[in-house]
Order: structure tokens, then sequence, then C-alpha cells
């Protein structure tokens, strides 16, 4: 089975060239980036919200509004899910203090 992100990515890009009033991804775009950054913090505020009624099953569905929109930033700004899944393996096996200590280098 292809990878759930990879999938999306493809759709988030086709709706690029997507009418705004046909697609609600193509009418994030429209309104430009802090629109998508607006979500963001709306859902991340969700996922917090969730997490402190400590319902899986909301934390669930909030964390995933929270990627899709995520996703949604990364294709607004070209980046590939390639790249940030390359970071987060270039971090594997590596201390999180050590990690944090080398982005201040």
């Amino acid at each position: 089975m292809d990878d759930i992100f990879t999938k999306l990515e493809q759709i988030l890009e086709d709706r690029k060239s997507a009418k705004a009033s046909e697609s609600y991804v193509a009418s994030l775009y429209a309104k430009g980036l802090d629109e998508i950054l607006k979500k963001i913090a709306e859902e991340s505020a969700e996922v917090i919200m969730a997490a402190k009624d400590g319902d899986s099953d909301k934390i669930t569905f909030e964390v995933a509004d929270l990627y899709f929109h995520i996703l949604v930033l990364l294709r607004h700004k070209d980046i590939e899910i390639a790249k940030i899944q390359d970071e987060l393996l270039s971090r594997l096996g590596l201390s999180g203090l050590k990690e944090k200590a080398n982005r201040n280098n």
C-alpha cells in the first residue's frame, strides 16, 4: 500500500489547479500563507484541548486535522514530504539533547 502522506501530497498538489469555489484546499491556497498558518494554529489548539480532555479518539481526529493542514503548508511552499522524512531520518539515533545543541552551532 502506498504511503498515505504521499497520496495526500499528490492530491494537494493537484488542488493547486482547482477553483477555490470547488475545493477547500484550493480556497486555502487562494487565501494565502496567513490563512494556512491560521488553520495550523487552530488545529494545534484543538490537539492541545483534546489531549487535556484525555479522549484518544478525539486526539487522533485532531492530530489528523493538524497533519493535513501541515501538508497543505508544505505543498503551498513546494516542500516535498521526502524532505521532511530525510530530516527525521537524519535524527534517528541522535540524542534529542545533542540534536538541540547542534542547532545552536
